[in-house]
């Protein structure tokens, strides 16, 4: 077995390889671009208002006062042409009317007798005011967030050039695993089969197989079932050299090469991310589910942000409440409640501590956190 990667360096090579082998861009519906990240620039494919937009419900007005209410103006209409003296009904979102001078607040304003009054002011968007036809909205590279998705629509696109979201397959390694029923005789219920695909955020996760029999044979198959519709395939368990322990034989079988193996990381040591002859990914985690979950931020997470072409997820800083011990030379990531509060139930193996985490703390190697 070789030297174990840096959990840093296994992060970093992880979003790389990723992003080396992000597909071609296409023109994707908003649906499918979200999550990843812009292919080229966004630009307004009309102005942005494309006409004069009331921004408050109210009276639009022209000329000097008096003035004799003519009618209303609701969004979605395009309404005539404001002569002097007159006034109409204007409704937020609405046409501003040619020859308007000022428009009155609806909770400002005095009808009698045919007449409106009130205080007048430019309360409109004019046209072009957050952008022009042609200008750039957003640079390339910019996450496709909801926000951005709105601002395309508005815009007047009805597609985003940007990655495709990349497919995704889980592969559950192990005799001793139950799918259903209680713990017992030497078995155990798979917690990780149900409970990966939910952490693969930004992949079309595919339907999961297994549990996969402790043979060879069968690790085999069950690899290249997952391939043959799967861009990355997450298989749990087996990442070890034990006497049921099949996925590095299995990789070598299929010709898959690896991109990192194992990571100076407690818990989530035996990681392992491999790539076969035609560019997909098998990240292997292991079967205890902390370490794998902790296989999954540290290896799967940068992989598919690569493969959207998106940057390398963000690190940020949390405040602990107390010390946590380091693990000497490697990196430790420890389970902390939203106070900053080391979790108890904190095991490899333990699901408890996890269900109840805010975050991993991650203390560098040769270090403790000071509260």
């Amino acid at each position: 077995m070789t030297d174990p990667i840096t959990w840093a360096d296994a992060r970093e090579t992880a979003w790389a390889a990723g992003y080396a082998a992000k597909p071609a861009p296409a023109e994707l519906p908003f649906a499918e671009a979200a999550g990843s990240a812009l292919a080229a620039p966004l630009t307004a494919v009309s102005d942005l208002p494309a006409f004069p937009t009331s921004a408050v419900d109210g009276w639009a007005v022209a000329g000097p006062a008096p003035w004799r209410i003519g009618g209303e103006v609701l969004a979605g209409h395009v309404p005539e042409p404001l002569a002097s003296g007159a006034a109409v009904k204007i409704a937020t979102g609405a046409q501003v009317p040619e020859g308007t001078d000022g428009l009155i607040r609806l909770e400002h304003s005095t009808v009698e007798d045919g007449y409106v009054s009130g205080p007048t002011d430019r309360e409109w968007r004019e046209a072009g005011e957050e952008a022009r036809h042609g200008e750039e909205l957003m640079p390339a590279g910019t996450p496709v967030t909801p926000p951005v998705i709105g601002l395309a629509a508005a815009a007047g696109h009805l597609t985003l050039p940007a990655h495709g979201r990349p497919r995704a397959r889980v592969v559950v390694f192990g005799d001793e695993l139950l799918t259903s029923g209680v713990s017992g005789k030497g078995r155990i219920r798979d917690a990780l089969g149900p409970m990966v695909p939910h952490l693969l955020v930004g992949a079309d996760v595919q339907a999961s197989i297994g549990p996969v029999e402790d043979t060879l044979e069968a690790h085999v198959a069950a690899l290249r079932e997952a391939l043959a519709d799967a861009d990355v395939v997450c298989t749990t368990g087996g990442t070890m050299v034990g006497p049921v322990d099949h996925l590095h034989a299995a990789l070598a079988e299929i010709g898959a090469e690896y991109v990192l193996n194992t990571v100076a990381v407690r818990p989530g040591f035996p990681m392992l991310l491999a790539r076969t002859a035609d560019g997909k990914f098998i990240a292997g985690l292991p079967g205890n589910p902390q370490s794998a979950v902790i296989a999954v931020v540290t290896v799967v997470t940068p992989l598919l942000a690569g493969l959207r072409g998106l940057p390398l997820p963000p690190l940020r800083t949390v405040e602990l409440a107390e010390d946590v011990p380091g693990r000497g030379s490697f990196t430790h990531l420890a389970l902390v409640d939203p106070a900053g509060r080391r979790l108890a139930h904190h095991g490899s193996a333990m699901l408890r501590g996890l269900a109840g985490a805010a975050v991993f703390a991650v203390i560098p190697p040769d270090d403790a956190a000071a509260a």
